[in-house]
């Protein structure tokens, strides 16, 4: 199975504010490398696109990334993973908790500029394709 790595709304919200193609930075993944995404990711980035040509594109883009459904399966872990970090101290927002649940629900690496994910038991974080 060819590796998968869900990038965190960070990376594209950070690259659009800039100016950049956030999907450009995909390019040094290796071939058999897959990009996953989840609906949150898809609701953060989109949400803050103004422009309707370039939300049309980003979704495009969106459309051919291996699409991870938030299931009842993944909600129950959601809920198991917030309980069990809570009481631990370690409060994280919600969405961050959504995303990395569908990453370890297919055994993704997350790619990220946010250090909550760091929190999370037994999920792979990445900070560069490179």
């Amino acid at each position: 199975m060819a590796p998968v790595i869900l990038p965190d709304s960070s990376i594209f919200i950070g690259d659009l504010r800039e100016g950049r193609d956030p999907f450009a930075r995909f390019a040094p993944c290796p071939d058999d490398c897959e990009f996953a995404t989840c609906g949150m990711v898809m609701t953060e980035v989109c949400r803050g696109v103004r422009d309707p040509d370039l939300l049309r594109r980003v979704r495009a883009r969106f459309e051919v990334m291996v699409y991870i459904p938030t299931s009842n399966v993944i909600w129950e872990r959601v809920t198991q993973l917030s309980w069990a970090l809570d009481r631990r101290g370690v409060a994280l927002p919600a969405s961050d908790l959504l995303i990395a649940t569908c990453a370890l629900h297919v055994r993704a690496a997350i790619f990220t500029h946010d250090a909550h994910f760091n929190h999370i038991p037994g999920l792979e974080v990445i900070h560069s394709l490179e």
